[in-house]
């Protein structure tokens, strides 16, 4: 069987372009459709002979096509997720044509490079230490994990203890101070690293969710002098986008020696833009930090990158060598990708975060970052405008409103998931069920935002 690869590729881009072209339309943001059917119409035994690949494509479009969730379009304000910038996704496909190994510069001298200056990019552009390691991971929750797992090695190696060698068994205990508003990829990320997530010591949070730094010091200085200590902060909370005082949280932290780890996950993308810059003011005295590339910076899924200020630290909790590998481990030498990360055979992910960043250059993530906070406050002006009561102060992207009690919120989610124009969901905060909506998407117009108003104060009644 030959294929016309060309004409298959052709295929497969214009299937893409004219899904997006829609997005924007009427098209619904969320296709309600049933699990069983779509399995029902991709299912079935596999074929005992090939299927031709131009086939095959179709009946992946005919299936799927119809049951696909429009995130990326500019009405989808459910969670955090930006879509993708033209530049990025372009990139993408290269990516996927290109079938690079990030693993080191043997495997892949292009991938290599190009992870080294996006990364150098994304450091400047939110102020951080220039000498700062970055791994390319696949999201917040794979940051947060090698972060946390450099946090563990650099606090233990302090106390005399070879944790990369040797292990928990045995160790001296690690405290672990967060805030009580902390994501919970934070948690799973100390239940995966041995930790489990009762150890966390919680520090309360203000009326809008950022941590209090004058609990934070009483919680500090309630544990034992000199242990091992790791502080987990946060900019933008995931209900409220609130972040925490990173100047105090650090001042605090530096009498009683502790590592200092920010999830940033979107929002630390703040500091990249003058007008909410002031809202991370402080991150960079921290000592690791996670972001995502597919949630702000608009790059296809996906990509969170894993920011050290201890190149060693980072470098001892996830490299690895062996006799057969080469180009890499070697005394001296800068740290590979795959020092930084716990995948070897991985996707090149940095193509698309480095066409981003040259697609938008420091004006455009700054435009992107402000347009989409002021989009939020549109958003829950209009909805005040219709008799609703915001919940948070809107500080970032992130918008609460309440409606009134935990059934008129889940109605009207409901409803307005129904509806189509927009999709958006609940969530429960201060004991609350409240309607949430995240502004992330590069393509969402101020027309958009008053489309979803509009949606919501419908499916209110």
């Amino acid at each position: 069987m030959t294929t016309d690869l060309r004409a298959l590729l052709h295929r497969a881009a214009d299937l893409a372009a004219t899904y997006r072209e829609a997005l924007p339309g009427d098209t619904p943001v969320h296709p309600g459709a049933k699990l069983p059917d779509l399995v029902a119409a991709l299912g079935g035994q596999l074929p005992q002979q090939p299927t031709d690949p131009a086939e095959v494509i179709e009946l992946l479009a005919d299936a799927a096509g119809p049951a696909l969730v429009g995130t990326e379009g500019p009405r989808f304000l459910g969670f955090v997720m930006g879509g993708s910038l033209d530049a990025a996704l372009a990139a993408d496909v290269l990516t996927s044509g290109w079938g690079q190994v990030a693993f080191n510069a043997v495997t892949s001298p292009a991938a290599a490079a190009v992870e080294q200056v996006a990364g150098g990019w994304v450091l400047d552009l939110l102020g951080l230490p220039a000498g700062a390691t970055v791994g390319f991971t696949t999201g917040g929750q794979g940051a947060n994990n090698v972060c946390l797992a450099a946090a563990r090695n650099h606090v233990l190696a302090g106390a005399g203890w070879n944790v990369e060698a040797d292990g928990l068994a045995g160790a001296p205990r690690v405290r672990v101070v967060a805030g009580e508003e902390r994501h919970a990829t934070v948690d799973r990320g100390l239940r995966l690293l041995g930790f489990g997530s009762a150890v966390v010591e919680p520090v309360a949070a203000d009326a809008n969710g950022a941590m209090d730094p004058a609990d934070l010091a009483r919680v500090l200085a309630a544990g034992p002098a000199g242990a091992p200590t790791i502080v987990c902060a946060q900019a933008g909370n995931v209900n409220t986008g609130a972040c925490d005082p990173m100047h105090a949280v650090c001042d605090a932290a530096a009498e009683h020696g502790a590592w200092v780890h920010l999830d940033g996950a979107f929002g630390l993308w703040a500091a990249a833009a003058p007008a909410t810059a002031a809202l991370v003011a402080g991150a960079e005295r921290a000592d690791s930090w996670a972001v995502d590339a597919h949630k702000w910076l608009n790059v296809p899924y996906d990509t969170g990158l894993a920011i050290c200020a201890h190149p060693d630290a980072h470098r001892a909790a996830m490299g690895f060598t062996a006799a057969y590998l080469t180009g890499h481990g070697e005394a001296g030498t800068p740290p590979a990708p795959s020092d930084l990360v716990p995948e070897s055979s991985r996707r090149a992910r940095g193509f698309p975060v480095w066409a981003a960043l040259r697609q938008l250059g420091r004006s455009g993530v700054a435009d992107l970052v402000q347009r989409c906070c002021s989009h939020a406050r549109r958003f829950a002006e209009g909805l005040q405008a219709g008799g609703v009561t915001i919940s948070n102060d809107v500080v970032l992207n992130v918008v609460l409103a309440d409606l009134g009690g935990d059934e008129p919120a889940e109605r009207t989610v409901a409803a307005v998931q129904q509806d189509g124009t927009c999709w958006l969901g609940a969530t429960t905060w201060q004991g609350r069920r409240l309607l949430r909506a995240a502004f992330s998407n590069a393509t969402t117009t101020e027309a958009d935002v008053d489309r979803c108003v509009d949606a919501v104060l419908r499916a209110r009644g």
